[in-house]
Protein backbone atom coordinates (compact mmCIF):
# COMPACT_ATOMS: atom_id res chain seq x y z
CA UNK A 1 0.00 0.00 0.00
CA UNK A 2 2.53 2.43 0.78
CA UNK A 3 5.66 3.18 -1.87
CA UNK A 4 6.90 6.18 0.24
CA UNK A 5 7.72 8.21 3.60
CA UNK A 6 7.18 11.92 4.52
CA UNK A 7 10.07 12.90 6.82
CA UNK A 8 9.03 15.24 9.17
CA UNK A 9 11.28 17.49 11.09
CA UNK A 10 11.06 20.38 13.58
CA UNK A 11 14.12 21.89 15.03
CA UNK A 12 15.81 22.17 11.68
CA UNK A 13 12.46 24.77 10.35
CA UNK A 14 14.43 27.25 12.39
CA UNK A 15 17.67 27.63 11.24
CA UNK A 16 16.60 30.35 8.87
CA UNK A 17 19.44 30.46 5.97
CA UNK A 18 21.26 27.52 7.00
CA UNK A 19 18.23 25.17 6.86
CA UNK A 20 19.43 23.64 3.73
CA UNK A 21 22.59 22.69 5.27
CA UNK A 22 20.26 20.88 8.12
CA UNK A 23 17.90 19.26 5.27
CA UNK A 24 20.74 18.28 3.11
CA UNK A 25 22.24 16.85 6.46
CA UNK A 26 19.52 15.12 7.10
CA UNK A 27 18.87 13.35 3.94
CA UNK A 28 22.76 11.86 4.12
CA UNK A 29 21.62 9.85 7.33
CA UNK A 30 18.49 8.63 5.81
CA UNK A 31 20.21 7.68 3.34
CA UNK A 32 22.78 5.98 5.29
CA UNK A 33 20.73 4.19 7.57
CA UNK A 34 18.64 2.88 4.64
CA UNK A 35 21.36 1.04 3.04
CA UNK A 36 21.48 -1.98 4.37
CA UNK A 37 18.17 -2.31 4.49
CA UNK A 38 16.63 -4.71 1.83
CA UNK A 39 15.13 -2.93 -1.06
CA UNK A 40 16.06 0.31 -2.92
CA UNK A 41 15.40 3.86 -1.58
CA UNK A 42 15.18 7.68 -3.47
CA UNK A 43 15.52 9.98 -0.94
CA UNK A 44 14.53 13.20 -2.15
CA UNK A 45 14.18 17.19 -0.97
CA UNK A 46 10.70 18.42 -2.97
CA UNK A 47 9.14 21.66 -1.80
CA UNK A 48 10.48 21.98 1.20
CA UNK A 49 9.74 18.18 1.97
CA UNK A 50 12.00 15.32 2.65
CA UNK A 51 10.64 12.30 1.28
CA UNK A 52 12.21 8.27 1.55
CA UNK A 53 10.56 7.50 -1.91
CA UNK A 54 10.87 2.79 -2.36
CA UNK A 55 11.62 1.35 -5.71
CA UNK A 56 10.20 -1.69 -5.25
CA UNK A 57 9.66 -4.46 -2.44
CA UNK A 58 10.34 -3.71 1.00
CA UNK A 59 10.10 -4.58 4.77
CA UNK A 60 7.74 -1.86 6.23
CA UNK A 61 9.11 -2.79 9.70
CA UNK A 62 12.71 -2.65 9.21
CA UNK A 63 12.45 0.53 6.93
CA UNK A 64 10.11 2.31 9.97
CA UNK A 65 12.26 0.45 12.69
CA UNK A 66 15.32 1.96 10.61
CA UNK A 67 14.23 5.64 10.20
CA UNK A 68 12.97 5.58 13.82
CA UNK A 69 16.88 5.91 15.14
CA UNK A 70 17.68 8.58 12.34
CA UNK A 71 18.32 12.16 14.52
CA UNK A 72 16.60 15.19 12.91
CA UNK A 73 13.70 12.90 12.03
CA UNK A 74 10.46 13.82 14.44
CA UNK A 75 7.73 11.47 12.32
CA UNK A 76 7.91 9.10 9.92
CA UNK A 77 4.42 9.37 7.46
CA UNK A 78 3.75 6.33 5.66
CA UNK A 79 2.39 8.14 2.48
CA UNK A 80 0.10 7.23 -0.68
CA UNK A 81 0.83 9.31 -4.04
CA UNK A 82 -2.07 9.47 -6.12
CA UNK A 83 -1.75 10.85 -10.07
CA UNK A 84 -4.26 14.04 -10.59
CA UNK A 85 -7.04 12.85 -12.51
CA UNK A 86 -9.86 14.69 -10.90
CA UNK A 87 -11.98 15.39 -7.76
CA UNK A 88 -14.10 12.17 -8.34
CA UNK A 89 -10.95 10.14 -8.48
CA UNK A 90 -9.09 11.02 -6.25
CA UNK A 91 -12.57 10.56 -3.46
CA UNK A 92 -12.62 6.91 -5.24
CA UNK A 93 -8.87 6.66 -3.93
CA UNK A 94 -9.13 8.45 -0.91
CA UNK A 95 -12.42 5.63 0.52
CA UNK A 96 -10.13 2.87 -1.26
CA UNK A 97 -7.08 3.96 1.24
CA UNK A 98 -9.11 4.64 4.30
CA UNK A 99 -11.01 1.09 3.78
CA UNK A 100 -7.48 -0.22 3.43
CA UNK A 101 -5.93 1.34 6.17
CA UNK A 102 -8.45 0.87 8.93
CA UNK A 103 -10.24 -2.37 8.87
CA UNK A 104 -12.14 -1.75 11.81
CA UNK A 105 -14.33 1.81 11.41
CA UNK A 106 -15.28 2.40 14.58
CA UNK A 107 -13.36 5.66 14.98
CA UNK A 108 -13.82 9.45 14.49
CA UNK A 109 -11.58 11.24 11.46
CA UNK A 110 -10.73 14.93 10.65
CA UNK A 111 -9.78 15.45 6.93
CA UNK A 112 -6.86 18.06 6.79
CA UNK A 113 -6.59 19.55 2.99
CA UNK A 114 -3.48 21.15 2.42
CA UNK A 115 -3.78 23.16 -1.26
CA UNK A 116 0.25 23.67 -1.98
CA UNK A 117 -0.98 24.27 -5.89
CA UNK A 118 -3.43 27.11 -5.94
CA UNK A 119 -4.81 26.56 -9.55
CA UNK A 120 -6.41 23.51 -7.81
CA UNK A 121 -10.09 23.71 -8.95
CA UNK A 122 -10.75 23.53 -5.04
CA UNK A 123 -9.67 25.12 -2.08
CA UNK A 124 -8.78 23.49 1.30
CA UNK A 125 -11.98 23.98 3.20
CA UNK A 126 -14.15 22.50 0.11
CA UNK A 127 -12.07 19.57 0.33
CA UNK A 128 -12.30 18.92 3.74
CA UNK A 129 -15.99 18.99 3.22
CA UNK A 130 -16.08 17.51 0.02
CA UNK A 131 -14.14 14.35 0.87
CA UNK A 132 -15.43 14.13 4.71
CA UNK A 133 -18.72 13.79 3.66
CA UNK A 134 -18.12 11.06 1.07
CA UNK A 135 -16.31 8.85 3.46
CA UNK A 136 -19.39 9.32 6.15
CA UNK A 137 -21.00 8.17 3.09
CA UNK A 138 -19.14 4.95 2.48
CA UNK A 139 -18.73 3.87 6.21
CA UNK A 140 -21.39 4.48 8.60
CA UNK A 141 -19.25 3.61 11.54
CA UNK A 142 -17.28 6.36 11.16
CA UNK A 143 -17.67 9.43 12.56
CA UNK A 144 -16.43 13.11 12.39
CA UNK A 145 -14.85 14.93 15.44
CA UNK A 146 -13.06 17.96 14.50
CA UNK A 147 -11.91 18.43 17.77
CA UNK A 148 -10.51 15.29 19.03
CA UNK A 149 -10.67 13.09 16.15
CA UNK A 150 -9.09 9.56 16.11
CA UNK A 151 -7.50 9.94 12.84
CA UNK A 152 -6.44 12.61 11.00
CA UNK A 153 -6.46 12.31 7.31
CA UNK A 154 -4.12 14.43 5.49
CA UNK A 155 -4.32 15.25 1.79
CA UNK A 156 -1.76 17.84 0.01
CA UNK A 157 -2.07 18.63 -3.45
CA UNK A 158 1.13 19.50 -4.91
CA UNK A 159 2.28 18.44 -7.98
CA UNK A 160 1.19 14.86 -7.11
CA UNK A 161 -1.24 14.24 -4.20
CA UNK A 162 -0.35 12.90 -1.10
CA UNK A 163 -2.41 11.30 1.33
CA UNK A 164 -1.39 9.86 4.66
CA UNK A 165 -2.73 9.61 7.71
CA UNK A 166 -0.10 7.54 10.38
CA UNK A 167 2.66 9.37 12.22
CA UNK A 168 5.34 7.22 13.29
CA UNK A 169 7.40 8.92 16.38
CA UNK A 170 11.22 9.57 15.32
CA UNK A 171 14.30 10.18 17.49
CA UNK A 172 13.88 13.78 17.59
CA UNK A 173 16.94 15.94 18.04
CA UNK A 174 19.74 16.88 14.95
CA UNK A 175 21.18 15.45 12.08
CA UNK A 176 24.69 13.50 12.74
CA UNK A 177 27.36 15.86 11.74
CA UNK A 178 25.95 19.16 12.25
CA UNK A 179 27.02 20.03 15.28
CA UNK A 180 31.46 18.64 15.12
CA UNK A 181 32.70 15.95 16.72
CA UNK A 182 33.14 14.57 20.60
CA UNK A 183 35.15 12.50 22.14
CA UNK A 184 33.24 9.79 24.61
CA UNK A 185 34.88 8.03 27.37
CA UNK A 186 32.94 4.88 27.01
CA UNK A 187 32.63 2.46 30.00
CA UNK A 188 30.90 -1.06 30.80
CA UNK A 189 28.40 0.73 32.88
CA UNK A 190 25.21 2.20 32.44
CA UNK A 191 25.08 5.99 31.96
CA UNK A 192 28.12 6.12 29.37
CA UNK A 193 26.44 4.67 26.63
CA UNK A 194 23.25 7.05 27.05
CA UNK A 195 25.75 10.01 27.37
CA UNK A 196 26.87 9.07 23.95
CA UNK A 197 23.46 8.83 22.55
CA UNK A 198 22.38 12.09 23.68
CA UNK A 199 25.43 14.30 22.39
CA UNK A 200 24.70 12.53 19.49
CA UNK A 201 21.39 13.10 19.13
CA UNK A 202 22.32 16.85 19.05
CA UNK A 203 23.84 16.24 16.27
CA UNK A 204 27.59 15.39 17.30
CA UNK A 205 29.87 13.08 15.73
CA UNK A 206 31.21 10.57 18.16
CA UNK A 207 34.52 8.73 18.71
CA UNK A 208 35.08 7.29 21.85
CA UNK A 209 37.88 5.80 24.04
CA UNK A 210 38.02 2.83 26.73
CA UNK A 211 40.22 2.39 29.66
CA UNK A 212 41.24 -1.56 30.14
CA UNK A 213 43.00 -3.00 32.21
CA UNK A 214 44.27 -6.75 31.65
CA UNK A 215 44.41 -9.17 33.81
CA UNK A 216 42.30 -7.06 36.20
CA UNK A 217 39.56 -6.46 33.62
CA UNK A 218 38.78 -9.78 31.10
CA UNK A 219 38.30 -9.61 27.18
CA UNK A 220 34.64 -10.07 28.48
CA UNK A 221 34.61 -6.95 29.74
CA UNK A 222 35.94 -5.12 26.65
CA UNK A 223 33.54 -7.06 24.64
CA UNK A 224 30.80 -5.58 26.72
CA UNK A 225 32.22 -2.14 25.85
CA UNK A 226 32.55 -3.29 21.82
CA UNK A 227 28.92 -4.38 22.12
CA UNK A 228 27.56 -0.72 23.79
CA UNK A 229 29.44 1.09 21.33
CA UNK A 230 27.87 -0.67 18.40
CA UNK A 231 24.06 -0.46 20.15
CA UNK A 232 25.17 3.73 20.59
CA UNK A 233 25.93 3.36 16.68
CA UNK A 234 22.81 2.81 15.69
CA UNK A 235 21.86 5.64 16.61
CA UNK A 236 25.06 7.84 16.19
CA UNK A 237 26.64 6.15 13.17
CA UNK A 238 30.31 4.55 13.06
CA UNK A 239 32.42 4.97 16.28
CA UNK A 240 35.80 4.65 16.42
CA UNK A 241 36.79 2.75 19.74
CA UNK A 242 39.89 3.56 21.07
CA UNK A 243 40.98 1.05 23.64
CA UNK A 244 44.03 2.35 25.87
CA UNK A 245 45.80 -0.42 28.55
CA UNK A 246 45.61 1.18 31.62
CA UNK A 247 46.82 -1.13 33.56
CA UNK A 248 50.49 0.15 34.27
CA UNK A 249 49.26 3.61 35.07
CA UNK A 250 46.62 1.91 37.39
CA UNK A 251 48.92 0.14 39.53
CA UNK A 252 51.81 3.11 39.51
CA UNK A 253 49.01 5.32 40.80
CA UNK A 254 48.08 2.66 43.60
CA UNK A 255 51.74 2.10 44.68
CA UNK A 256 52.02 5.91 44.69
CA UNK A 257 49.27 7.81 45.77
CA UNK A 258 47.01 7.87 48.79
CA UNK A 259 44.01 5.73 48.39
CA UNK A 260 41.15 8.00 49.45
CA UNK A 261 42.98 9.90 46.40
CA UNK A 262 42.99 6.94 43.75
CA UNK A 263 39.55 7.50 41.71
CA UNK A 264 40.16 11.06 41.52
CA UNK A 265 43.70 11.41 40.06
CA UNK A 266 42.87 8.18 37.99
CA UNK A 267 40.12 9.95 36.52
CA UNK A 268 42.21 12.91 35.82
CA UNK A 269 44.90 10.75 33.98
CA UNK A 270 41.97 9.52 31.99
CA UNK A 271 40.90 12.82 30.94
CA UNK A 272 44.02 13.94 29.84
CA UNK A 273 44.34 10.55 27.96
CA UNK A 274 41.50 11.36 26.68
CA UNK A 275 42.22 14.77 25.33
CA UNK A 276 45.39 13.94 23.79
CA UNK A 277 43.44 11.52 21.56
CA UNK A 278 40.61 13.95 21.17
CA UNK A 279 42.72 16.95 20.14
CA UNK A 280 44.26 14.36 17.86
CA UNK A 281 40.93 13.42 15.99
CA UNK A 282 39.85 16.96 15.66
CA UNK A 283 37.46 16.66 18.49
CA UNK A 284 35.76 19.92 20.23
CA UNK A 285 35.34 18.26 23.42
CA UNK A 286 34.82 15.11 25.66
CA UNK A 287 31.78 13.81 26.60
CA UNK A 288 31.17 11.25 30.01
CA UNK A 289 28.18 10.34 31.87
CA UNK A 290 28.84 12.10 35.09
CA UNK A 291 25.51 13.22 37.06
CA UNK A 292 26.33 15.29 40.23
CA UNK A 293 26.64 13.43 43.51
CA UNK A 294 26.22 10.02 41.86
CA UNK A 295 29.40 8.63 43.08
CA UNK A 296 32.11 10.28 45.27
CA UNK A 297 33.90 11.31 41.88
CA UNK A 298 30.97 13.15 40.95
CA UNK A 299 30.69 15.49 43.44
CA UNK A 300 30.79 19.02 42.19
CA UNK A 301 34.51 19.34 44.50
CA UNK A 302 35.64 16.11 42.22
CA UNK A 303 34.55 17.29 39.02
CA UNK A 304 35.94 20.50 39.88
CA UNK A 305 39.16 18.27 40.50
CA UNK A 306 38.71 16.44 36.96
CA UNK A 307 38.23 19.24 35.07
CA UNK A 308 41.37 21.15 35.85
CA UNK A 309 43.23 18.75 33.74
CA UNK A 310 41.35 19.43 30.83
CA UNK A 311 42.03 21.73 27.84
CA UNK A 312 38.90 20.72 26.21
CA UNK A 313 35.38 21.58 26.93
CA UNK A 314 33.55 18.46 28.75
CA UNK A 315 29.88 17.67 28.05
CA UNK A 316 27.71 16.04 30.41
CA UNK A 317 24.57 15.27 29.07
CA UNK A 318 23.49 14.03 31.95
CA UNK A 319 24.44 16.08 35.19
CA UNK A 320 21.55 16.78 36.32
CA UNK A 321 19.49 13.44 35.75
CA UNK A 322 18.49 11.15 38.46
CA UNK A 323 19.80 7.80 38.15
CA UNK A 324 16.43 6.39 37.10
CA UNK A 325 15.73 8.75 34.24
CA UNK A 326 19.28 7.03 33.03
CA UNK A 327 18.11 3.74 33.41
CA UNK A 328 14.77 4.33 31.66
CA UNK A 329 16.79 5.90 28.35
CA UNK A 330 18.93 2.99 28.52
CA UNK A 331 15.99 0.31 28.29
CA UNK A 332 14.41 2.87 25.76
CA UNK A 333 17.47 2.61 23.19
CA UNK A 334 18.62 -1.01 23.80
CA UNK A 335 21.99 -0.42 26.19
CA UNK A 336 20.83 -1.63 29.46
CA UNK A 337 21.00 -5.45 29.30
CA UNK A 338 24.32 -5.17 28.13
CA UNK A 339 25.27 -2.58 30.75
CA UNK A 340 24.14 -4.60 33.45
CA UNK A 341 26.29 -8.15 32.19
CA UNK A 342 28.80 -8.70 35.26
CA UNK A 343 32.03 -7.63 33.66
CA UNK A 344 33.85 -5.10 35.90
CA UNK A 345 35.76 -2.28 33.86
CA UNK A 346 38.89 -0.69 35.04
CA UNK A 347 37.02 2.55 37.39
CA UNK A 348 35.81 -0.08 39.24
CA UNK A 349 38.41 -2.18 39.92
CA UNK A 350 40.78 0.07 42.01
CA UNK A 351 38.11 1.39 44.52
CA UNK A 352 39.18 2.93 47.59
CA UNK A 353 37.01 1.62 50.68
CA UNK A 354 36.18 5.62 51.89
CA UNK A 355 37.15 7.79 48.75
CA UNK A 356 37.56 11.43 49.38
CA UNK A 357 33.73 12.99 48.48
CA UNK A 358 35.63 16.63 48.50
CA UNK A 359 38.85 16.44 47.09
CA UNK A 360 41.79 19.05 47.97
CA UNK A 361 43.38 20.39 44.87
CA UNK A 362 46.21 21.33 46.22
CA UNK A 363 46.73 18.02 47.97
CA UNK A 364 45.61 15.94 44.59
CA UNK A 365 48.63 17.89 42.34
CA UNK A 366 50.99 17.03 45.52
CA UNK A 367 50.54 13.15 44.96
CA UNK A 368 50.41 13.93 41.39
CA UNK A 369 54.15 15.19 41.72
CA UNK A 370 55.44 11.95 43.41
CA UNK A 371 53.91 10.67 39.62
CA UNK A 372 56.41 12.64 37.65
CA UNK A 373 59.46 10.48 36.89
CA UNK A 374 57.53 7.66 35.28
CA UNK A 375 54.20 8.90 33.94
CA UNK A 376 54.73 10.59 31.34
CA UNK A 377 56.29 7.77 29.62
CA UNK A 378 53.59 5.30 30.46
CA UNK A 379 51.12 7.99 28.82
CA UNK A 380 53.03 7.57 25.78
CA UNK A 381 53.47 3.91 26.16
CA UNK A 382 49.65 3.34 26.43
CA UNK A 383 48.83 5.87 23.39
CA UNK A 384 51.06 3.89 21.14
CA UNK A 385 49.71 0.85 22.28
CA UNK A 386 46.42 1.86 22.17
CA UNK A 387 43.87 -0.71 20.08
CA UNK A 388 41.48 1.34 17.36
CA UNK A 389 38.59 -0.45 16.48
CA UNK A 390 36.01 1.03 13.85
CA UNK A 391 32.84 -0.29 15.03
CA UNK A 392 29.62 0.06 12.90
Amino acid sequence: MYQSFLIKYAEIATKGKNRYLFEDALVRQIRRALKPVEGQFRVVKEQGRIYAHAGGAFDYDEVTDVLGRVFGIVAICPVVILEDEGFEKLTEDVIAYMDRAYPDKHMTFKVMARRARKNYPKDSCAINADLGEAILNAFPDIRVDVHHPDIYLNVEIREKIYVYSRSIPGAGGMPVGTAGKAMLLLSGGIDSPVAGYMIARRGAVIDAVYFHAPPYTSERAKQKVVDLARQVARYSGPIELHVINFTDIQLYIYETCPHDELTIIMRRYMMRIAGQIAEENGCLGLVTGESIGQVASQTMQSLMATNEVCTLPVYRPLIAFDKQDIVSVSERIGTYETSILPFEDCCTIFVAKHPVTKPNLKAIRRSEEKLQEKIHGMICTALETREIIRVE
